[in-house]
């Protein structure tokens, strides 16, 4: 301990009768740890200043359904992915609560994208990252991470990655992030650039700038959190859905309240979908859901494909399903108005998974009967029962 640190007196010592209690006093500032932190904190802010806002795409629908559909594209991130928002927000908070020190690993628990994301993160201010993720990752996330810097431990039951990584820490002395605890702690819902206020931002000289719906996948929950609660601050109309994909929990955990509601298999669509209703979902906000098929998520992104010319992660696939339906739903009804769902990573990281055939057929999924309803709407204005 140094001097600074060393206590005045302490509460034991024998003191006269009627004296004052000593006051134990331990400084343990550290001056060239918080020149660290400042340096730390400022590379983080300045990548926000850099990047922080996407675009906002339109899918193309027909006029005369009176309805606009925008895609929020995170894939334009450094790291390519929602999670890049994610990731900020989750070093920003383990940086000032003092829980990323110099030299010291940060270990993640993820499918892949938020360790991308935070590898970039850990690398830029100099710190080690090890990403702890399923066996069946994709090998391009892989790649990526270890070309930010990081290190991939991989383990064969998903559901191990909390405790793999927990140990981890503990062993190496690091900070275990735990974005699945906190995603929705981490980020500003009343504000300061989150996505939500992005989107109302981009949406402000359109025709409907209020957005009837926005849909948001769910991997922590943490994203559908932020926009929900955003929604509610401002006092807008809008309403937020949630699409589950199959493999997950949240869609039974939701309709049933139960906060213990788990899933034995791990989710095919990588970055959505968890076994366990994590700490970040929060159920009460959200005001829809739906169970969607992995078949019409791939169906979907492929569709997406065909429309706009990008390539899309099965993720973005589950929300474009699901804001179709709804869309689907207006025109039925005969309303006018937007929607707006997320563009969450580009596809060129999932092209031996979700497009490609052999990988749809040894899953046994069959994207056919998806692809000719999309195909129906789009043509028509009629979503086949």
């Amino acid at each position: 301990m140094s001097t600074a640190q060393q206590p005045t007196s302490r509460p034991d010592d024998t003191v006269a009768a009627g004296a004052p209690t000593p006051t134990v006093d331990v400084d343990r500032s550290d001056p060239d740890y918080r020149d660290w932190l400042k340096e730390a904190v400022r590379k983080v802010q300045a990548d926000a200043n850099r990047t922080a806002d996407t675009h906002l795409l339109r899918f193309p629908l027909p006029e005369e359904w009176g309805i606009d559909l925008y895609l929020k594209d995170e894939s334009t991130h450094p790291t390519g992915s929602l999670k890049h928002r994610l990731a900020r927000s989750l070093f920003l908070y383990g940086l000032c609560n003092g829980w990323i020190r110099p030299g010291k690993p940060v270990i993640e628990a993820s499918s892949g994208s938020t360790a991308v994301s935070e590898a970039y993160f850990a690398k830029l201010i100099g710190v080690p990252f090890i990403a702890v993720m399923p066996a069946t990752t994709s090998r391009e996330k892989t790649r990526l991470i270890e070309f930010h810097g990081g290190r991939c431990h991989l383990v064969q039951d998903p559901r191990t990655v909390y405790e793999v990584s927990a140990r981890l820490a503990a062993e190496s002395g690091g900070h275990y992030m735990d974005q699945f605890t906190y995603a929705e702690r981490a980020t500003d819902w009343r504000g300061n650039n989150n996505i939500a206020e992005s989107i109302y931002q981009q949406l402000r000289l359109e025709r409907y700038p209020e957005p009837a719906w926005i849909v948001a996948t769910a991997g922590t929950g943490g994203t559908s959190a932020t926009i929900a609660r955003y929604v509610h601050y401002m006092q807008y109309d809008t309403r937020i859905c949630v699409p589950d994909p199959e493999n997950s929990c949240f869609f039974d955990g939701w309709l049933t309240g139960d906060a213990k509601t788990d899933c034995a298999t791990a989710s095919r669509i990588e970055g959505i979908g968890r076994p366990r209703m994590e700490p970040s979902f929060v159920p009460g906000a959200i005001d829809r859901m739906m169970k969607v098929p992995d078949a019409a998520s791939i169906a979907a992104v492929r569709a997406l494909e065909a429309a706009i010319g990008r390539k899309a992660g099965g993720s973005t696939g589950t929300g474009l399903w699901s804001a179709l339906r709804i869309v689907a739903e207006m025109v039925a009804e005969g309303r006018t108005g937007s929607v707006v769902t997320l563009l969450c990573d580009p596809g060129d990281r999932y092209l031996d998974k979700y497009y490609s055939d052999d990988w749809l057929a040894a899953q046994g999924l069959d994207i056919t009967p998806y692809a000719r309803t999309l195909d129906e709407f789009l043509t028509t204005g009629r979503w086949p029962c």
